[in-house]
């Protein structure tokens, strides 16, 4: 069963609150609602594979120092963007758990090769046959 943000303590997130850009109209420059999540990968409580998998994500929320930063900003109430924030570490968390199969390098069968050059040989035929005649 794949770890998820339910399972990391919450002492290891720091979230914090700060104004949200964009449009809002005058509640925007008075009122903090969007969130920043901190999530300190070498720090945390996380299995090692796991989190040499998560560094190893191509993912610019995770900054060259280890931290996972999230900004949540999409709603007017801060504690949804609380939750959207978690829900977004929780994707990269699950995300960083697959494991993709790792390619076998295999030969094509010998009927297929023969099937491919007959093809290639029935398509030179045509082609030949379309040339003009010299006398």
């Amino acid at each position: 069963m794949p770890l998820g943000v339910a399972d990391i303590p919450e002492a290891e997130i720091e979230f914090s609150a700060v104004r949200a850009s964009g449009p809002g109209g005058q509640n925007v420059n008075k009122v903090s609602t969007a969130i920043h999540l901190r999530f300190d990968i070498n720090r945390s409580s996380l299995p090692s594979d796991l989190k040499e998998r998560l560094l190893k994500l191509r993912d610019r929320r995770v900054s060259d120092a280890g931290v996972i930063i999230i900004k949540a900003q999409n709603s007017r109430s801060q504690e949804k963007n609380k939750q959207e924030a978690l829900s977004r570490l929780n994707d990269l968390l699950i995300k960083a758990q697959v494991q993709h199969k790792t390619r076998r390098v295999t030969r094509p069968t010998f009927s297929s090769v023969n099937k491919r050059l007959d093809r290639k040989t029935r398509q030179g035929q045509k082609k030949k046959l379309r040339r003009s005649v010299d006398d």
